[in-house]
């Protein structure tokens, strides 16, 4: 087996199962710093040896008890993929590599200082990094209001709900959780998908809040028809694209 360069040698210290095929791992490793919304690197070896690779969101803020060594990742496992099945048959004590240099430009420091209301809507496993954003004391304190969407396909996909609760309470008042299931009908629980919502105003209304562009910020992340619908809707609604050279209203993320 060929040397892996760029990655360190990591262990399995946690493993939950949310669905059939939906998983966190928590994992044990020394790296590089990295901040809240970034994403790393994991990787293991095939049976001929040769390396399977994948970039996977941090879960946990760095700051958080178990400490910036201890990292979580949300999983879902890919039919007919090559790396997410084998993390799925991981075992506590399993030997895993993680890139040693975390990277990515979703973080807390790229939004506008001007934002004051910060919109994260994610499709899926997309929610990870939201969840170390929300980990951060900067988010409680720099913004007014946090507005957490999460859209899935069925109620059990809606996941991390103690800590999205522990989350609302600390927030005292100023997160709001709008979860949305395009593939089942609840009572109390929105359907349809996050770019109708936010065209025809019901995510607007559902949250209490309509945005901006004085004081909104949103961050898309999850799969890329949700990110290219999301965006369009918005352009037509008269914000724009954020760059690191010109200041905008939102920014994404493909999560695929």
């Amino acid at each position: 087996m060929t040397k892996l360069n760029g990655f360190a040698k990591g262990e399995v210290i946690n493993y939950k199962q949310w669905t059939d095929n939906e998983f966190s791992i928590t994992v044990k490793s020394e790296i590089g710093p990295y901040v809240a919304g970034q994403f790393t690197k994991l990787a293991l070896p095939d049976e001929n040896g040769n390396w399977l690779r994948r970039a996977y969101s941090f879960v946990n803020s760095p700051n958080h008890k178990l400490g910036s060594n201890c990292m979580e990742f949300l999983i879902i496992d890919v039919p007919n993929g090559d790396l997410s099945p084998k993390l799925g048959q991981l075992h506590l004590g399993d030997e895993i590599y993680v890139g040693e240099k975390p990277s990515g430009f979703m973080t807390l420091a790229e939004i506008p200082e001007t934002a004051t209301n910060l919109w994260l809507l994610s499709t899926g496993t997309a929610i990870g990094p939201f969840l170390s954003m929300l980990a951060e004391i900067e988010t409680q304190t720099r913004f007014d209001n946090v507005i957490l969407v999460h859209a899935v396909r069925t109620r059990q996909e809606l996941v991390y709900q103690d800590l999205i609760e522990k989350f609302k309470q600390d927030y005292t008042g100023k997160l709001t959780y709008l979860p949305i299931v395009s593939r089942e009908k609840h009572q109390h629980i929105m359907s349809g998908r996050i770019p109708d919502l936010l065209k025809d105003g019901g995510l607007m209304q559902a949250v209490n809040l309509t945005p901006d562009t004085e004081s909104s910020f949103f961050y898309l992340c999850g799969n890329p028809a949700m990110v290219h619908d999301t965006r369009d809707v918005l352009l037509e609604l008269g914000f724009q694209k954020h760059l690191r050279r010109s200041a905008g209203h939102f920014s994404f993320e493909n999560y695929w």
